[in-house]
Order: structure tokens, then sequence, then C-alpha cells
């Protein structure tokens, strides 16, 4: 999976190709999300950008998120009860792990050739696929291994 930083003129031609008008709240916000890596919450991203821009309100945050969803641009990812996180959606497709002792969500690679299939007059569009369990350096951590 491609891992390299998005730089701020391919995210503004991502917004521009996606009919969206690239303001700075917004690109803010793309940039988090696509250069994190952390799959983060709204929460987390208002917290991290406010930091910066004290004058950042949350509602922009919430508005800018909902905006790069609905312009195909970042997926809406619905993984545990927790909220709603968030990933830059013009990669290679991948699955999610999440870890059930630290909580941190991790990219997931998909077999060669995985691919959603119409079965039974269904039209699938799109597979949502989330692992459950121990990331590396919490399954080596020494209260998991006397579990």
């Amino acid at each position: 999976m491609d891992c390299r930083k998005l730089t701020d003129s391919e995210m503004i031609d991502m917004m521009r190709s996606a009919s969206l008008r690239p303001s700075l709240h917004r690109l803010a916000v793309l940039r988090y999300i696509g250069n994190s890596h952390s799959h983060p919450s709204p929460d987390e991203v208002y917290r991290e950008l406010s930091r910066e821009n004290q004058s950042l309100s949350r509602s922009t945050v919430y508005n800018s998120i909902h905006a790069l969803v609905e312009a195909g641009l970042v997926r809406e990812l619905d993984i545990d009860a927790g909220g709603k996180h968030y990933d830059l959606a013009p990669q290679p497709r991948h699955g999610h792990f999440v870890c059930r002792k630290c909580g941190l969500i991790f990219d997931m690679p998909l077999p060669e050739g995985f691919a959603p299939m119409s079965a039974g007059g269904f039209m699938i569009d799109s597979i949502e696929l989330y692992g459950r369990g121990l990331c590396p350096e919490c399954a080596s951590s020494p209260a998991e291994s006397a579990v």
C-alpha cells in the first residue's frame, strides 16, 4: 500500500476533480485524515487542528468531513460503537484491524484478487472487512502473554 504523504497540491486537485471547493478548512481536514494513517474520529481531527487554529470550530470540522465524505474523498468507517472514524478514500482496497487492547486501527491488506461479487440478485458495491484482536505490540506485552 502506498503510504507516502500527499502534497497540498495533490489534495487540492482531488477536491477540484470531485467538484468540491478547496477551502483552507477542507484542505486541513483532508491533509490530517490523508496523511495521518491513524483513522481519526471527528473529535481527534478537531482536537489536533484546533491546536494550530484556535478559532476553528467543531462544526466547521464536522461540516468539512461531511463534504469530503459526500465528495468521495474520505471514507467513513463504522468500526465500533465508539463512533465514526475516517480514512482517505482513493487508496488501494484494504480492510481494517482494530486492536481490542489499545484501540488503534490499522490498515489490513486484502488477498490478491479480492473483490466484491454479486450473488443471489444482490448488487454489492462495497464490502467492509474488519478484523479484531491484538496488534503486535499489545500481543507481546507481558500482561497478554499470561492470558
